[in-house]
């Protein structure tokens, strides 16, 4: 029965998906940018479920149990006992082995060793995907004019994700068992700018339809603003384990500010290194970028501009919700992850806006 009713929806999912699709379409798109822009929506696909896994890594706290770079023979997992006692005793000289985790064995160790594997695998996966089918097409001149560049701009940003994720990593070896929350917001915030180029270089070249609508495209970007400073301190608030203290909503103790709200000097600093006041900041610019959107969603509606800006509309009130919940669960997995992956749909979504409202150009064949 089960079984039946995955196939089913499965299907579903599948017609619902080439209809999409197919409402995507320009009649007139020429069939090479069509390959082009599904292999870029694939791609997107793809760094969305790794922001996903990032999440899931970040969360059980295995992104400093992989305490060496090989970008090339890294690929495979400890095959046999030998390795594994080899990468084990490497983590076991690592400050977080020494003032965290001492308690853990090999099994223990080899839990959150699969998860910052696989999160290296899926970039390097990524990197394969993107990389190979970009010098097919650059090679058979199947790239339209004027992408060629972009493209490859693409491909050099993926590989500066990959260094800088490592940069993050070696800030977690040194001195304290947890990565830089700074650089974990440049590795966040990296992610989401690819996923968001990508998308926005699928549509241009299937030449999706876009009207000129300035008041609404500035409003989007306005949006697009404060949704990424709620982004930024979301990554502050992840690398600091911000989520763990105040689990209440509104109140953080007695009172909507914390106490410890001004304890570091100057002033300023408290915004970006004082757990509490990250937080305090963190859910209060959720809340004026919700409005912001809500905003926008209401502006688009009486514009008629489409189904884009309902989406965002919902996603909001829903990451709401979800931010909300976490928080007071305790920053409970599956919870916490469906936060960061609603905070990527809505940056979808909202580049969607940009590119609806944006003044149409020439579509280069």
């Amino acid at each position: 029965m089960h079984a039946v009713y995955r196939r089913k929806h499965k299907y579903l999912f599948f017609f619902a998906f080439k209809f999409y699709m197919c409402g995507m379409t320009n009649s007139e798109t020429p069939k090479n940018n069509i390959l082009i822009s599904n292999w870029l929506f694939s791609v997107a696909a793809l760094v969305f479920a790794m922001i996903i896994v990032g999440a899931i890594t970040r969360l059980t706290e295995s992104g400093l149990s992989m305490v060496e770079w090989r970008p090339l023979i890294g690929t495979l997992p400890p095959m046999n006992e030998a390795e594994w006692n080899r990468v084990f005793e490497m983590y076991q000289q690592t400050p977080e082995f020494q003032k965290k985790n001492f308690w853990m064995g090999i099994d223990d160790f080899k839990n959150i060793f699969f998860w910052e594997w696989f999160h290296r695998f899926m970039g390097r996966f990524i990197g394969l995907a993107y990389g190979l089918p970009f010098f097919i097409f650059l090679f058979m001149k199947k790239i339209p004019s004027g992408y060629t560049l972009k493209l490859f701009g693409l491909l050099i940003l993926g590989g500066a994700q990959g260094a800088l994720g490592w940069y993050m990593v070696k800030s977690g070896l040194v001195n304290n068992p947890s990565v830089s929350h700074y650089r974990l917001a440049a590795h966040l915030s990296v992610a989401f700018l690819i996923l968001c180029l990508l998308m926005w270089t699928a549509m241009s070249i299937r030449g999706i339809a876009r009207t000129s609508q300035p008041k609404l495209y500035a409003h989007s970007w306005i949006a697009m603003g404060f949704l990424i400073t709620t982004v930024f301190w979301g990554a502050y608030v992840a690398g600091l384990d911000a989520g763990l203290v105040y689990n209440e909503f509104p109140k953080m103790g007695n009172n909507l500010m914390p106490p410890e709200m001004w304890q570091l000097q100057p002033f300023w600093v408290n915004f970006f290194e004082n757990i509490p006041a990250v937080q305090f900041a963190h859910r209060w610019i959720a809340m004026i970028t919700a409005i912001v959107i809500i905003s926008l969603t209401i502006h688009g509606a009486k514009k008629k501009s489409g189904w884009q800006f309902h989406a965002l509309g919902t996603l909001v009130i829903v990451q709401i919700i979800l931010g909300i919940t976490t928080l007071l669960s305790g920053v409970w997995l599956p919870l916490a992850v469906a936060h960061q992956a609603t905070a990527a749909l809505l940056l979808i979504a909202l580049t969607m806006c940009l590119y609806k409202t944006c003044a149409a150009k020439k579509r280069p064949d």
